[in-house]
């Protein structure tokens, strides 16, 4: 299984990790480094994310990572990373995020 990042998925990394690094920069190069590594996982075990509640739809799935939620799409052939958000983000179900 293929993984493929989205754009935004991958702009919001890097705020937080921006974010983060304003106080700490080796703790922010260190969380990049292993959410990338939470996400490899999703290869071997794509459907082992939990159902995202704010929009039960079974091809929308979810990882969490410390204080964020990698959100992803299951397609035949590969796992999108559509979003991440920090867990106390509000999502609705109609967001644009979930495209």
């Amino acid at each position: 299984m293929k993984i493929i990042w989205s754009p935004l998925a991958l702009e919001r990394v890097v705020e937080i990790a921006e974010f983060i690094a304003q106080d700490r920069p080796q703790a922010a190069a260190e969380w990049v480094e292993a959410i990338f590594a939470s996400v490899k996982r999703l290869r071997r075990f794509p459907q082992s994310g939990r159902t995202v509640v704010e929009a039960p739809r079974p091809e929308l799935r979810e990882i969490v990572y410390r204080d964020h939620r990698v959100i992803y799409r299951v397609e035949p052939e590969r796992v999108v990373i559509l979003t991440v958000r920090h867990a106390r983000q509000d999502l609705r179900s109609d967001d644009p995020d979930l495209s």
